[in-house]
């Protein structure tokens, strides 16, 4: 079974967050979405609310599912023998980013990356960018999934 973990802190869910997901279980027998604890992070929404969020967006696809972790992702990996971690690549700044964080995975535990090209219509969404629209009572619904509610 081919297995992926799509780890991040998810603050908010979003479509390309979702997108990204409903590509890649074309690819993986399973996807884990994981929410990763960021001891550096200050959270909009609780980790509760997040697991919520997110089950619903995937609650008629038996492949996909959610849970949280601490510590390193590859250990997580290990945990739910996950082989890939998915990773989803807006633009250069993020995979440089990502690519850096991935040869420093496959280093230490040989488990692959797999990057995959957000879609146009979704490359320039942001969790962050989301909960700025929020902060600001602004209209996000075109950014999240219509399964979400706030």
């Amino acid at each position: 079974m081919k297995r992926a973990l799509f780890p991040g802190s998810f603050d908010p869910f979003t479509i390309g967050h979702l997108d990204i997901v409903t590509r890649g279980i074309k690819i993986f027998d399973e996807i884990v979405i994981g929410i990763g604890k960021n001891s550096e992070k200050k959270y909009m929404f609780s980790l509760a609310q997040r697991l919520t969020f997110i089950e619903a967006c995937f609650e008629h696809e038996s492949r996909v599912r959610v849970a949280n972790y601490e510590g390193l992702t590859i250990d997580f990996c290990k945990a739910i023998e996950a082989d890939f971690i998915l990773r989803g690549v807006r633009n250069n700044g993020d995979f440089e980013f990502e690519k850096a964080i991935a040869r420093t995975n496959r280093h230490m535990s040989k488990i692959e990356t797999v990057f995959l090209l957000t879609s146009a219509e979704t490359s320039y969404i942001s969790s962050s960018i989301v909960r700025e629209i929020l902060r600001n009572n602004g209209d996000y619904s075109t950014f999240i999934p219509p399964q979400i509610k706030f």
